[in-house]
């Protein structure tokens, strides 16, 4: 059987990859098991997704936790152990990792005992045309890493999964999982299947029942009692949403009550001030905000013009505060 993870963030394709993958190897014959997993849908959130395909019937369950294919599309991912992308993996797990460093390098940095594998065009996940592929890509690439699906049929698993998108969209997706697949030539067939042992020995996990706590223990605000403050989830963030004052009417109720973790509070003037360090840029206040006041930067163009107006260089992770904004403009 193979065993296939797919590692990434909220709004990079990750689900799509999965369930391209998981269409090509059902079309190419294979019996399948595709599913995405994560928690609440924020944009920049670790998620994963997995796919198992087997001649045979499949009778596990759950998620994959000896993968034969790990396909990581954030290399940020690595070192957040939350996000579980060496989890069960051993010297028979082949890791691809979207990034433009050698794979030398990275089985070094992650002490891989298996096979790495890097994409040698590294899509950028800050530009919206590229995030958009992400998914069809890391698809291609992982087909040819396999080696049992043609590149006809991951042709077909595109069209049948994304054809009602219409024809611009596919042929944009087909060419980005062409490139990838095109690119992992020498690595053809490098993932082999895993025989296990049979599920019967399968132990369940323990349950624990939580108890219901009062709303105002439980709210996810990131400023209430009893919530993480010192995880800077601000880190899951690749854009930000910036504040045009000039546009700008201080109705401040729509993106302050808008903001699913509390992370947005009005000022004594009543504009609303961001806490980036906290921010995940789901961008559900920019959705929110009426004059557009509110608008995406790319966040590495935001840390950029914070750099250039301070002199400083650019912060490795969201800086906070929310000055200054109108130079973070794209």
């Amino acid at each position: 059987m193979y065993r296939i993870r797919f590692h990434g963030r909220g709004g990079q394709g990750v689900k799509t990859a999965g369930r391209l993958l998981g269409t090509a190897l059902f079309l190419q014959g294979f019996e399948v098991q595709d599913a995405p997993r994560y928690g609440a849908e924020r944009r920049g959130a670790p998620i994963f997704a997995y796919v198992r395909a087997d001649r045979q019937p499949i009778n596990e369950r759950g998620v994959v936790r000896r993968p034969d294919l790990v396909v990581v599309t954030d290399q940020s991912l690595v070192r957040l152990a939350v996000a579980g992308v060496g989890a069960g993996a051993d010297d028979h797990t082949v890791t691809l990792i979207n990034s433009p460093e050698p794979p030398a390098a990275w089985k070094d940095r992650v002490q891989a005992q298996g096979t790495v594998v890097t994409l040698p065009r590294t899509l950028d996940l800050e530009n919206a045309e590229d995030v958009r592929l992400v998914g069809a890509s890391c698809a291609g690439a992982a087909v040819r890493l396999l080696g049992v699906v043609t590149r006809e049929t991951l042709a077909a698993a595109i069209r049948e999964e994304l054809g009602g998108l219409g024809p611009a969209v596919v042929e944009r997706n087909l060419s980005g999982a062409f490139d990838t697949y095109d690119a992992m030539a020498a690595h053809e067939g490098v993932v082999l299947p895993c025989d296990d042992a049979p599920v019967d020995g399968y132990t369940p996990p323990d349950w624990i029942d939580l108890p219901f706590d009062d709303a105002d223990i439980s709210a996810p605000a990131i400023h209430a009692a009893a919530t993480s403050v010192e995880v800077r989830t601000g880190l899951w963030r690749t854009m930000r949403p910036v504040l045009d004052r000039e546009r700008c009417s201080r109705c401040w109720w729509n993106c302050v009550t808008a903001c699913p973790d509390g992370v947005i509070v009005a000022d004594q003037d009543g504009y609303p001030v961001i806490d980036y360090e906290h921010c995940k840029g789901c961008l559900i206040c920019a959705a929110q905000c009426r004059r557009h006041a509110l608008r995406a930067v790319s966040e590495r163009r935001a840390q950029a013009a914070e750099a250039a107006a301070t002199g400083a260089q650019p912060a490795a992770a969201p800086a906070t505060g929310t000055e200054p904004l109108r130079e973070a403009q794209p």
